[in-house]
């Protein structure tokens, strides 16, 4: 399979592609038909050890498995073969979960003959565009696309149908520290609040004040903010100390006309100019100003 066909069949959506693999395969095909409504012993079906999903809530499970007592297992859960009477799910673990909590002895499942890549790429599509990844499980698909097969920001956002910032923004979690990733999988943060820590000098503390105090997202950036702020103030003020009026009062102009933080240093005949941004969507702004777009 294709690398341009795989992300083409991806990019239509997780709804198309899902409604393709419920059908069964044309007369003719390379591969026998294979009835959407197979049954199997559920001890033959295992998880997918590479889902990015790793959370699932114990009192949601027991709900759905009342349900599947009640009514059975209504969408086929989506699997692979992996040997001889075995398959690996590349779709559906909740609902194969819910199944052996409900005491099924066995569950429909559709079989597709599919790789690692495309196995991956289904299990992160399909979680996200239910919201059933928590935002670090989400992030930590992405980096193991990026990483294990290549791609780029723009192909994910193509594929999950988001924007690349959305990707970079969640891609950025990755780089908060463990106690402060266990809240995020908990979700005693949000990916909002989350995002506001990434830079701060402290945000295992910021974080703790903000799951107690029960913050906004607009209030955890403030705060960020400001010990982002508190920590810079001595440098900037010794730096201020040594500027001139002129460059101080250009640093303002730009600044006021950027909406962003603007810095002059000289050094010599020559120097440098820094311009500050707090969000990927600044940074874009500044690219299209430089560029002249």
């Amino acid at each position: 399979m294709s690398d341009d066909f795989s992300k083409r069949r991806l990019g239509r959506g997780l709804a198309a592609l899902i409604g393709e693999m419920d059908q069964p395969l044309p007369v003719g095909s390379a591969r026998p038909s294979i009835n959407p409504d197979r049954m199997v012993p559920i001890e033959f079906v295992s998880r997918n050890p590479r889902n990015p999903r790793r959370y699932f809530d114990e009192a949601e499970l027991q709900d759905l498995a009342g349900s599947v007592r009640q009514h059975g297992i209504v969408q086929p859960v989506v699997v692979r073969t992996a040997g001889a009477d075995r398959y690996e799910i590349i779709a559906g673990e909740r609902r194969w979960r819910a199944a052996q909590l409900a005491g099924l002895t066995e569950i429909p499942v559709i079989v597709r003959d599919v790789d690692d890549r495309t196995a991956l790429e289904l299990a992160i599509v399909e979680n996200v565009q239910r919201a059933d990844l928590n935002p670090l499980e989400e992030a930590l698909g992405y980096e193991q696309l990026i990483a294990e097969h290549g791609y780029t920001q723009n192909d994910l956002g193509e594929i999950i149908g988001k924007s690349r910032s959305h990707v970079a923004n969640s891609l950025r979690l990755l780089k908060l520290p463990d106690p402060v990733r266990d809240m995020l999988a908990e979700g005693a943060l949000s990916a909002g609040h989350a995002r506001a820590l990434v830079s701060t000098p402290d945000p295992v503390a910021l974080a703790k004040t903000i799951a107690t105090r029960g913050l906004s997202v607009r209030d955890a950036e403030r705060l960020a903010q400001n010990q982002i702020k508190a920590q810079n103030e001595p440098a900037a003020a010794a730096q201020r100390e040594t500027k001139d009026s002129d460059t101080i009062a250009l640093e303002r102009s730009l600044s006021d006309r950027l909406g962003l933080s603007v810095a002059i240093s000289h050094k010599g005949a020559g120097g440098q100019i820094r311009i500050g941004y707090k969000s990927l969507d600044q940074l874009e702004e500044i690219c299209r100003l430089l560029e002249g777009r």
